[in-house]
């Protein structure tokens, strides 16, 4: 087995494609890889800006509300 703690990041990253590549076809690999993109920013942050720190009431209220629209929508 290859001792992956003597290998930089490039290296890892290459033998990673090679290895997708060689299980999954180039299309394969392709289609993998587009899953994962890196994001930006603090998502913690961002959620708590977003949702802020509702009570677990205030969470039964929304869904109550969201019913009653779903309802009166039909």
């Amino acid at each position: 087995m290859l001792d992956v703690t003597k290998l930089t990041q490039a290296e890892i990253r290459r033998l990673g494609i090679e290895a997708l590549t060689k299980a999954l076809g180039p299309d394969g690999m392709a289609r993998f890889m587009q899953q994962f993109e890196k994001g930006s920013g603090d998502y913690t942050k961002d959620r708590d800006q977003i949702l802020g720190n509702p009570t677990i009431d205030d969470i039964f209220s929304r869904i109550e509300e969201h019913r009653k629209t779903q309802e009166e929508g039909e």
